[in-house]
């Protein structure tokens, strides 16, 4: 068993688990902590490092949800993936305390946001202040007039024609997947593969198990399970748009296994080859739930989202809502109706559309030897050897960005290579970053 001589701060802001689950990452990525290694156990620790067995568990289970550790039972806990004997080591991301500049994130979720709309979201804060609260625990399906706004909002965008009383307000994607579990008939749930790592993990929370899919879940069979994660817009993370044949045949799978197709509409108002593609759901209401979120348009941190269960699904979500009081905050449901009326929402997007296009074209411009499709959205995949996706990672870590590999987002299918996301930088960073990939793919 592998002792692990570790120190929490207990004078400094992050709470004790997040210090100790933080150690224990660094030591497995630098190669410190093996694959294979077992690690001590919960109660243990909890003794040696003088702290509650709930902090030594809490750090475990994100680690074990992270894919670094992984417990086996009657054995312990053990370093499921780390860094190989004899691999050289991982650059250490720069740390604000020692002064050094934070990385930049070319992430798949982090959107640009034009600062000449900034008067706009001051002012709907502003009408938030001087609103006046709701006296008690407000509807849970969320504000009516904010769920007025959105349905109309998707009747025009996305194809969707619903009522106000088909759309629940909810805190982001992952919550409304959350809701959409807990009123689901028993069952396996299944989700591309490689797919969003989020869904993953608040299906596995949900204590369903997850079943992978090939993405777009083209061709499976999708009986016994009782729902499936789908991002026909724009598959995430690949970028593929799921052709209409596929969506037919998607439609008729889950028909035939009694399946409730889960439809996350991910970044789907960022095409700027074609007009937004319509929503899936737009096909058949009664057999798909859809998703939808602030975080591509406007902000991750809002926190904002939206749910369009099939029939028979709502009230059991509303039901269950209203006994634990569970509602999206009213201060923030408020701030988005304002930016709704206001045209904030549609300004942004417009201006994100025409700056993803020419962030597009540059990453085309650069990378396209190893591109094997059209770029959309905010970001791009670019599919290349693991050793050469490695090193351009490393590459442009040591030039001050974090750009994920296509493997994170992979669970049983082996694929590799970069997803380079061109929202949350400036064109500057994003031909800096680009030249320092370019330079390790070269070499």
């Amino acid at each position: 068993m592998t002792s692990l001589a570790l120190h929490l701060d207990r004078t400094a802001p992050a709470p004790l688990g997040v210090q100790l689950a933080d150690a224990v990452r660094d030591r497995v990525t630098d190669g410190r902590l093996r694959p294979g290694e077992r690690l001590p156990s919960s109660r243990a620790l909890a003794v040696e490092l003088g702290v509650a067995r709930s902090v030594v568990e809490q750090a475990w289970a994100q680690l074990v949800a992270e894919g670094w550790l992984e417990g086996r039972h009657g054995s312990g806990t053990f370093v499921a993936a780390g860094r190989s004997a004899g691999a050289a080591p991982r650059p250490r991301r720069p740390s604000p305390a020692t002064g050094e500049a934070p990385l930049v994130r070319l992430d798949t979720g982090t959107p640009w946001i034009d600062p000449r709309h900034q008067g706009l979201w001051r002012r709907a804060w502003r009408d938030v202040a001087a609103a006046t609260p709701p006296r008690g625990y407000d509807d849970p399906r969320g504000l009516p007039e904010l769920r007025a706004e959105l349905a109309a909002r998707l009747t025009r965008t996305r194809g969707l024609e619903v009522d106000p009383d088909d759309v629940r307000v909810t805190v982001g994607t992952t919550d409304g997947l959350r809701h959409l579990l807990g009123a689901l008939a028993p069952g396996p749930v299944g989700v591309e593969d490689p797919g969003y790592r989020a869904a993953v993990a608040t299906v596995e929370a949900a204590g369903r198990r997850v079943v992978d899919l090939p993405p777009g879940a083209a061709g499976s069979d999708l009986r016994g399970l009782a729902a499936a994660y789908v991002t026909p817009a724009h598959q995430h993370p690949l970028g593929r748009t799921m052709p209409g044949a596929e969506r037919l045949a998607l439609l008729a799978a889950a028909r035939e296994a009694g399946a409730v197709l889960v439809e996350d509409d991910y970044d789907s108002e960022f095409r700027y080859d074609v007009a937004p593609i319509p929503a899936l759901a737009s096909l058949d209401r009664e057999r798909v739930a859809y998703l939808g979120t602030t975080s591509k348009s406007v902000s991750p941190s809002l926190r904002l989202g939206w749910v369009v269960p099939p029939a028979g699904l709502g009230a059991r979500i509303d039901e269950q809502r209203a006994r634990t009081h569970d509602a999206a905050p009213w201060p923030v449901q408020r701030a988005y109706l304002s930016l709704l009326r206001e045209g904030y929402v549609d300004r942004v997007v417009r201006s994100a559309r025409r700056t993803y296009a020419a962030r597009a074209a540059r990453v085309v411009e650069v990378l396209g030897a190893h591109l094997d499709g059209p770029v959309a959205g905010m970001y791009a995949t670019v599919p290349l050897p693991a050793d050469a996706a490695r090193r351009a990672r490393d590459a442009a870590l040591a030039a001050g960005f974090d750009v994920p590999l296509l493997d994170d987002y992979c669970r049983s299918v082996p694929r590799s290579g970069l997803v380079l996301g061109f929202g949350g930088c400036t064109d500057a960073e994003l031909d800096r970053a680009l030249a320092a990939v370019t330079a390790a793919l070269r070499a």
